[in-house]
């Protein structure tokens, strides 16, 4: 007689382990301007260390008015995860010890060559990109610079997309195995233009051939009936998910990186 097959135990998903896992908040991240919590996470005998944004944690912002934070920085995830580039931790919408709220997975920074930098000079040298002048003190000025990196361009479209309003260099955290995670996409999606980033060093160049099918990419996921599109549905505004096609669409057609617009701050402040 044979012994019976041994079924191999099923792999939780990190989604599954974030959306399903017991929360235990271990601390809180207290330089943020909202209620960020430290928090652990276990189901299934998985483990992991996570990030809780409770709604309730929330400031209102007057230009931000519907839906909440953390349905945005879901939608953002969404967004990444249907360009394949994969440039947002896991990131979903659960109830938590403080109710809903988002929950995204816990990136450890890698030590890495910086990404930004303060130079002094008037051109950016080999392998850097210019974001423009900044005060330093005293009356003096640097360049402020970010690397000409595949990872950063990546990262300029997806914002470009989501309509970022808040790319900081301290929501940008090199991971192992040469990952790029950017995080921190509570401000997004708006209908309004108000792309604000450090990542204008590609500003009016030409979109590469990977972004512009990409791109073509998102546009089909984001037609009606499509599945992007139901998901943003859940977590933005009718107007907004319009105005989201309307940005992928408009890329395409110009074929290259935005630049400030002159109508709303071009970078964020502070910069880090």
């Amino acid at each position: 007689m044979s012994a019976p097959e041994r079924i191999p135990p099923r792999s939780v998903t990190t989604a599954e382990l974030l959306a399903k896992g017991e929360l235990k908040v271990r601390g809180r991240i207290r330089e943020a301007s909202n209620a960020v919590l430290f928090c652990s996470v276990t189901y299934e005998g998985r483990e992991a260390s996570c990030v809780y944004k409770p709604v309730a944690g929330e400031r209102p912002l007057w230009d931000f008015p519907d839906g909440n934070l953390a349905q945005r920085e879901v939608a953002a995830y969404e967004v990444s995860e249907a360009t394949g580039w994969g440039l947002v931790p896991t990131t979903v919408l659960r109830d938590g010890p403080y109710g809903e709220g988002m929950c995204q997975l816990w990136i450890e920074a890698a030590a890495e060559s910086e990404l930004l930098a303060l130079v002094d000079a008037e051109e950016p040298e080999q392998g850097w990109k210019a974001i423009g002048f900044a005060e330093v003190g005293e009356g003096k000025t640097a360049l402020l610079v970010h690397a000409d990196d595949e990872r950063l361009r990546r990262l300029a479209v997806l914002d470009a997309v989501i309509n970022n309003a808040d790319r900081k260099g301290g929501h940008l955290l090199p991971a192992d195995e040469g990952r790029l995670y950017g995080i921190d996409h509570g401000v997004t999606f708006n209908a309004e233009n108000k792309l604000r980033t450090l990542l204008w060093g590609w500003a009016g160049e030409s979109l590469t051939p990977e972004s512009i099918e990409v791109l073509q990419g998102l546009r089909e996921a984001l037609r009606d009936g499509a599945g992007l599109a139901g998901k943003l549905a859940e977590l933005i505004t009718a107007v907004e998910l319009d105005a989201t096609r309307a940005r992928v669409d408009a890329l395409l057609a110009a074929g290259k990186h935005p630049e400030p617009s002159g109508e709303w701050p071009a970078i964020p402040w502070p910069p880090v």
